[in-house]
């Protein structure tokens, strides 16, 4: 059973206690006797405790930092939606295939900002911008924003303003089942909260630290009971031995925990297994007895952003896992939409 997140160690940056939320977040930690530091940046976080860099990650992987976020300019978030909003970074999963292993570095530490007003002002403005456009907002880019949330109440927050805006619409996707501070919250139809689910074997071999499959689907079940439009990410999705099998039962086990009267506004988002070879690098140091399949000379290349291009699966099997995964779809969920396949 996986427990709510608590962080072994906590750092303040200057002027995080400035902030109510700062401030309560403070005497929370100090109610559950949590060590608190205080630093100049998080950059300046080092010296974590640990003998070596196996010790070291796995200590920042349980070490919160509350900041400020200083840059208030939103990155572009296709195909999810038209902007990424920050209000965390880092994530307290060990999924070891998790593109976020090479955004944080060796630094994979969680961070959580207290300027919350300053981000949704930001996001009304960005939402201003495109009326009478609807703008869609993606609160889990870099982070996995449930995770925390029973410590911050910030994602919460964000719900109900989105809930009252005319031209916006929150999205964010969890691997954790600790929803049920959320199912309250007013939020009018204008969130979508998506689970990422998988194959047994995936979640199992790969996704440490995370709510199992059967935890997942009984927190989407409070979720769509709500009133939340509801949404499933099937990634990454990954050719293993019997991986037909292991979504067909993925699928049967969605259908038959999900009562009919909630299925009227499903999405699914299906995302093949990719890897960047600065990527490998890292989950090979961090997981070194992982059993992700790894190997570029059985991939395609596909050219990225950024000049990073990614390794993906080769175009037959590319077909392969379309053509299965659609038609699991179709028998299970025929009124659901399909919003993309990358």
């Amino acid at each position: 059973m996986i427990k709510p997140f608590t962080p072994q160690l906590v750092y303040f940056e200057p002027n995080a206690l400035d902030y109510p939320l700062g401030k309560m977040l403070k005497e929370k930690f100090e109610k559950m006797d949590v060590e608190i530091r205080y630093t100049t940046s998080h950059n300046q976080v080092r010296n974590l405790p640990g003998e070596s860099d196996f010790q070291k990650y796995r200590i920042a992987k349980s070490t919160l930092v509350v900041g400020i976020r200083k840059t208030l300019k939103f990155d572009t978030s296709k195909p999810s939606a038209e902007y990424a909003i920050p209000f965390a970074t880092g994530c307290m999963g060990h999924c070891h295939y998790c593109y976020l292993q090479t955004t944080m570095g060796n630094k994979p530490y969680i961070r959580t900002y207290v300027n919350v007003d300053e981000i949704l002002d930001a996001a009304n403005h960005y939402m201003e911008e495109r009326v009478p456009e609807i703008t869609r907002f993606e609160a889990a880019c870099t982070s996995d924003i449930v995770g925390i949330d029973h410590l911050t109440h910030t994602l919460k927050r964000a719900i109900e303003h989105f809930g009252e805006s005319e031209y916006g619409k929150l999205r964010f996707v969890t691997k954790f089942h600790h929803v049920d501070h959320l199912l309250d919250a007013k939020h009018n139809g204008k969130t979508r909260f998506r689970f990422s689910i998988n194959a047994e074997y995936i979640i199992k071999n790969f996704e440490p630290g995370t709510s199992p499959l059967t935890k997942r689907i009984e927190a989407a079940k409070k979720v769509a009971n709500a009133g939340y439009p509801l949404g499933f990410i099937v990634a990454p999705i990954y050719l293993h031995e019997g991986w037909e099998d292991g979504y067909y039962q993925m699928f049967e086990r969605l259908d038959a925990e999900l009562p009919i009267e909630t299925r009227n506004d499903i999405t699914f988002e299906f995302i093949q297994h990719r890897f960047t070879k600065p990527a490998k690098r890292v989950i090979e140091k961090n997981y070194p007895m992982t059993k992700l399949e790894l190997d570029e000379s059985a991939r395609r290349y596909k050219w990225g952003k950024y000049g990073i291009g990614k390794y993906i699966y080769q175009k037959e099997e590319e077909e392969d896992i379309k053509q299965h995964l659609y038609s699991y779809m179709k028998k299970f969920f025929p009124n659901a939409k399909l919003e993309y396949f990358t």
